[in-house]
């Protein structure tokens, strides 16, 4: 199974840090294939300019990152939880990534929308 780890902490020297390196070293031993982001160390607009009205070209870490996230069976997400939410840059990395036609299609004429991420798992530690 090719897991992908999601670090979202900005502080290496973090507990989620040591906590996705202990993570990493059981698929080694166990010889799993992984992938890993650490968010923090991507170059990338964090904001969405125009909201969803106008799509903004993804940069090269964002593209890399969403074919990671497209091999990857399963996904675990290591990151602190601050004032009751995920660190800024985190939310960001989603916010540009899972946008509609990636992550998810609209129907047309309907509240709902098909999931394109199928087959996945994900995990957030």
């Amino acid at each position: 199974m090719d897991t992908l780890i999601i670090n979202g902490h900005p502080n290496k020297d973090s507990f989620n840090f040591a906590l996705a390196e202990a993570y990493k070293k059981g698929l080694l031993a166990s010889n799993y294939s992984f992938d890993e982001i650490i968010i923090h160390n991507l170059e990338f607009e964090h904001s969405l300019k125009y909201g969803y009205q106008q799509r903004v070209e993804l940069e090269p870490d964002l593209l890399d990152a969403w074919e990671k996230i497209n091999r990857a069976e399963k996904i675990v997400i290591f990151m602190p939880i601050w004032w009751g939410g995920m660190p800024g840059v985190m939310k960001c990395f989603f916010d540009r990534l899972f946008l509609p036609g990636l992550a998810f299609q609209y129907r047309k004429d309907s509240p709902w929308w098909d999931k394109l991420l199928i087959g996945k798992s994900a995990h957030i530690s």
